[in-house]
């Protein structure tokens, strides 16, 4: 123990070390850190060109995704508006469906509002792609709650209860 502290107050140590030190850390970022950092740059710019690629496919198969950012923004959420843009792109009639919302709840975190939708009759099927296409295009609305009650003599035609809640932010 003594040894040791006794090394440590030597000024050579000193002389010899951290000139050590000095030489050893460009000596390290040319053999370690470039490398990995060159590695990282062609995987990065590879996850951009593929992300890019991804997303103009989108844009070919959706091309209303252009507007959802501006219309959020500009006019706020409408649960009016929102059902009867989804319902419409999957030809789901007006009277077909009522929907009753509520008035903004402020809890102590967060401002919602909740909506209760009745489809008198659709199939399985386009009720997913509807509820799908909901949540795709506005990423705040969560469903609470779906009943679904068989209509009676047709195979697949439901009458279907939503309770949906939009977070606001």
């Amino acid at each position: 123990m003594a040894m040791k502290k006794e090394l440590l107050r030597e000024p050579i140590l000193y002389y010899i070390a951290v000139p050590m030190l000095l030489l050893l850390w460009p000596l390290m970022i040319w053999l370690v850190y470039l490398p990995n950092t060159a590695k990282s740059l062609e995987r990065d710019q590879r996850l951009y060109t593929e992300s890019y690629e991804l997303a103009e496919r989108i844009l070919i198969l959706d091309p209303d995704r252009r507007s959802y950012g501006s219309d959020k923004k500009s006019s706020g959420f409408d649960f009016t508006v929102a059902i009867d843009a989804a319902a419409r792109k999957l030809g789901i009639s007006s009277a077909n469906y009522t929907i009753s919302s509520k008035p903004i709840s402020k809890s102590s975190r967060q401002r919602s509002r909740d909506c209760q939708i009745v489809i008198n009759e659709i199939e399985i099927t386009r009720l997913a792609e509807f509820l799908s296409n909901l949540q795709m295009t506005w990423a705040n609305l969560q469903c609470q709650r779906v009943t679904l009650t068989k209509k009676e003599g047709l195979p697949d035609a439901w009458k279907v209860d939503l309770t949906l809640t939009y977070y606001y932010q």
